[in-house]
Formats: structure tokens, C-alpha cells, sequence
């Protein structure tokens, strides 16, 4: 099998319709059909179902998917790390909401001012799409806070966050000193949406304690849930480093929970089998080298680099 096979099955994966595929090819739809069916003939297996005209992918397609975005991004590899020995290339970037909006500018600043000549792209959503980037292999490295289920993927901890109870200055809460923890159960929460490692760390600390919420504004968006709290529609658990600006003038109001503190680790991911150019390890070395990030507080609330 040669790489224009596995370029033209991607592009069919990608679209699911053979017509589309080699459109964005510029070949006929012979040529594409032809080249699956040999695809189909030299593994001995099925890669699409055909059913009332419509493409689907089977297990054996999606087997071999994963290995074909690999070839195909193996040999733009090729050229980018030749480019890379002359000081070029590119490194495309993920990166959770919560990282995206407190690390990653700091970090991006950093690479480029030493790494000039390198094209940098960023995606930010949350976790689970960071994750399925990577595993398509449409990023390159993932900066997450969330957990990632696959088996495909290197994880490597980079810093430690605490996620913090806000609420507006106006709040009940902003008069009180710490609240108890059945007290969160009164409130109206403004949270992150499912697949958010922010979410997930909070709901996984107050089943932990045995407390429920009640969630009245989902969104994926930081800003517009700080927003929304500090016009007193509710309280959220969010990124101490989210929202260190809106404390510092006054707009939301940070409060301690009785008992009750949630810690998380950042993760950096990439998939087991990508090659790593020279651009995207040193972006790696940056991200783990502890004297270029952000200090975090400890379990006890003493702030210290992250191991």
C-alpha cells in the first residue's frame, strides 16, 4: 500500500461520501474508488459499510484510520522536521479552556521569543475534544485539566491547580468568611459543560463528600460564567488562576468551604506513537521546566513551583 492510498481513505473518512473525498483531492471518483477497493482487498476486510447510499465506517476502518492520519502526518513531518534543522517548522497546540485562558498565552510568549522562526497554532476547547485532536491527530500536544480515557496517550503532569468557590461581591457568601458545605446545596451553580475537567473535578469532590448541586447555567465559556456570577445569578467552582484579575478589583469574591478544598493536576498529552520533531519537544521542555511556569498552591495553601 502506498501513502496515496492512505491519503485518499482519510479524506473518504474524513467526509464520508467518495464524491466530496476527491473533490478535496482533485481526482475523479473512480480513482477513489478504486483505490478503496484495494485497500479492501489487500487487508481482507470491509473499511466502509454501504448502506442507503450513505458511507459508514466499520470497526476494521477505524482500526486502520488511526494508522493512516499517522502516515499521512509522518510524512508532513518529513518536511517540517528538515525545516526544523533550519530552525523552522510548526507545532500545533491544544489546550483546555481553564489552560488555555491562565497558562497558555505566558507559555506561547515564551516559545516564540525563542523559537521565532516556528509557526505556532492553538485550539482551545475542553478536554475530551483536546483529546480527540490528538488522537486524529489534528494537534500535536494537548494541555488539559481534565482526565483523558484513552490508552493511546502519553500523559505527563505539568502543574498543580485548585479550583475555588466565587461568588459576586453582593452575594450572601462575600459577607461570611468560609461556607459550609450544605450551603452549596441552597445555591444556584454557573458550571462548565459536560466533558470539562473543571466539571469533572467538581462534581467528583462533592459526590466525595456526599453534596449534590443544582446547575441553572451550563456554558464553556470562563468568561461568561465569571460574568454572570459577579451579576450575583449565581456561584461557580473555578481556576484560582481564572479568576485572580476579577478578585484583584473587586468583581468576585473568593471563598473557602468548610472541609472541603479542590486540587487538580494539568496535564500535557501526546499520542504514543507521534514523532516528535525538534520544535515540538522543545515546547515540551518548556512546559515541564518548572522555572518557566506559574507558581500553585500546595494542599495547604503555601504557593511553590509544581513538581
Amino acid at each position: 500500500m502506498t501513502l496515496r492510498h492512505f491519503k485518499i481513505f482519510v479524506a473518504v473518512c474524513d467526509r464520508l461520501n467518495m464524491t466530496a473525498a476527491a473533490k478535496s483531492l482533485f481526482i475523479s471518483q473512480s480513482a477513489v474508488s478504486q483505490a478503496i477497493a484495494e485497500l479492501e482487498k489487500y487487508y481482507g476486510v470491509r473499511l466502509f459499510e454501504r448502506l442507503t447510499k450513505r458511507l459508514y465506517l466499520t470497526s476494521a476502518g477505524e482500526n486502520l484510520l488511526g494508522y493512516a492520519r499517522h502516515m499521512v502526518r509522518m510524512n508532513e513531518e518529513i518536511e517540517n522536521s528538515m525545516k526544523t534543522l533550519a530552525g523552522s517548522g510548526s507545532v500545533r497546540v491544544g489546550a483546555s479552556v481553564t489552560v488555555g485562558a491562565s497558562v497558555l498565552p505566558s507559555l506561547i510568549l515564551r516559545y516564540r521569543q525563542a523559537n521565532p522562526a516556528v509557526e505556532v497554532e492553538v485550539f482551545e476547547d475542553n478536554t475530551s475534544q483536546i483529546e480527540k485532536r490528538i488522537l486524529r491527530d489534528t494537534t500535536d500536544i494537548g494541555l488539559v485539566e481534565g482526565e483523558t480515557a484513552s490508552q493511546d496517550l502519553i500523559i505527563l503532569p505539568f502543574l498543580t491547580d485548585e479550583l475555588v468557590l466565587v461568588c459576586g461581591r453582593e452575594h450572601r457568601f462575600a459577607a461570611l468568611r468560609s461556607v459550609s458545605p450544605g450551603e452549596l446545596e441552597r445555591e444556584p451553580f454557573i458550571i462548565r459543560e459536560e466533558g470539562s475537567g473543571t466539571r469533572k473535578t467538581f462534581e467528583d469532590g462533592m459526590k466525595a463528600k456526599g453534596l449534590s448541586f443544582h446547575a441553572t447555567w451550563v456554558c464553556n465559556n470562563a468568561d461568561t460564567i465569571k460574568a454572570a456570577v459577579a451579576e450575583g445569578l449565581g456561584v461557580t467552582v473555578i481556576s484560582r488562576r481564572a479568576v485572580e484579575s476579577e478578585m484583584n478589583r473587586g468583581l468576585l469574591c473568593i471563598r473557602e468551604i468548610d472541609g472541603i478544598r479542590f486540587f487538580r493536576q494539568f496535564r500535557m498529552i501526546v499520542h504514543k506513537n507521534k514523532y516528535l520533531t525538534a520544535a515540538m519537544r522543545k515546547f515540551m521542555d518548556l512546559c515541564l521546566n518548572r522555572d518557566t511556569l506559574l507558581e500553585s498552591p500546595d494542599e495547604t495553601g503555601v504557593k511553590k513551583r509544581p513538581v
